[in-house]
């Protein structure tokens, strides 16, 4: 049993009308020290109040002595949220006083018990910012990684590109701003790659699936708070080898995109325990070999992807080298990788795949 203290208790117990009452909170085996039962009452002089910055320093030290993963960074995000920041950074840059009264302690002490139960730091703010958007977060909705924004940036980059003249590309010339792509998300999750691309491509459509029913109603909520549901079809629906069949009605697609379950199942046991305690494990394992669900997308495209259309995938890095032996025992399924590319680690990330005509 851990009883911690910090120079900023001292403080607060001495600015505390209850200094003869010692009360205690228990989380995992830990006792800490409620900062808002020691700030009833307190000096109204700038050196009597409580700081963002104190705040941030004490339950960074409550985290690390509880071994919680990034214990600066969860600390900084809890303080800053509850004073209506996006990032501790962001504080002195705004009218936002960075001094707590009772209730923002009290607000404080309830989500950085969550982070102690080891809940990620997503899931206890219930918000998270992915590109230019604020997404709602709801367990065990897989949480966006900050990897998967580079996914989006190159299916825009693509877009683009594609409305580019150029005398030497079989691709044909899309107008620039009379329509845009028909994209089909396998696994939307909290819908952060459909309403991102929504929002990068105003002329676009999306068709968003997930077999995970709290996804697909988080995935419609999200849309809904972004203005962006008139735009995106969101489907309760598992991918398998017959999707095509149930998907054919909304037409063929220019784009198909995903970050599907590819973690070799024998890996799973590695992955932190926030993710094993309140993450859908669905959403990251994906088999023996990381590619059981990568392999019902390649097929999935055979039938709904417009020729020279192209498939975007999140990978691990094993799998560039994988998916092209695959490809190259499916020739019927004319597609072929024409790009890879590396994430901000420098560890092969993504794959580019194209259809080619027929």
């Amino acid at each position: 049993m851990t009883v911690f203290y910090s120079s900023l208790w001292r403080k607060l117990w001495c600015l505390s009308p209850y200094c003869g009452h010692l009360g205690v909170i228990f989380a995992r085996g830990c006792v800490l020290h409620p900062c808002h039962r020691l700030l009833r009452q307190y000096s109204h002089s700038k050196a009597g109040l409580v700081t963002a910055a104190e705040l941030v320093s004490y339950w960074q030290d409550v985290f690390e002595a509880n071994e919680i993963p990034e214990a600066r960074a969860s600390s900084e995000y809890i303080v800053s949220y509850v004073l209506g920041a996006k990032t501790f950074q962001s504080l002195n840059a705004g009218n936002i006083s960075p001094y707590f009264s009772v209730q923002q302690q009290e607000q404080v002490e309830q989500l950085c018990a969550k982070r102690l139960q080891r809940m990620p730091v997503q899931y206890v703010l219930g918000e998270w910012d992915f590109q230019d958007l604020t997404l709602k977060m709801k367990p065990p909705v897989f949480i966006p990684r900050r990897e998967t924004e580079e996914l989006v940036t190159l299916v825009v980059d693509e877009e683009c590109r594609k409305r580019l003249p150029s005398s030497d590309c079989k691709e044909p010339r899309l107008p620039p701003e009379t329509h845009g792509p028909v994209i089909l998300e396998v696994g939307c999750g909290s819908g952060a790659i459909a309403l991102s691309l929504l929002k990068k491509l105003p002329h676009s459509k999306v068709i968003a699936i997930d077999k995970l029913e709290a996804a697909v109603n988080l995935t419609k909520e999200n849309a809904e708070r972004l203005n962006l549901q008139e735009r995106v079809s969101v489907l309760h629906h598992e991918v398998s080898s017959s999707s095509w069949k149930y998907l054919l009605p909304w037409g063929l697609v220019d784009t198909i995109i995903s970050n599907p379950p590819y973690v070799f199942h024998e890996d799973m046991t590695h992955l932190a325990t926030e993710i094993h305690s309140y993450e859908d494990l669905g959403a990251l394992d994906g088999g023996s070999d990381g590619m059981n669900i990568i392999r019902e997308i390649l097929h999935l495209a055979c039938y709904l992807l417009k020729d020279y259309g192209s498939v975007f995938l999140e990978v691990e890095p094993r799998h560039p080298e994988m998916v092209k032996n695959w490809l190259r025992g499916h020739p019927d399924l004319s597609l072929v990788v024409c790009g890879t590319h590396k994430d901000f680690c420098g560890k092969l990330r993504f794959l580019h795949i194209q259809k080619h005509g027929r």
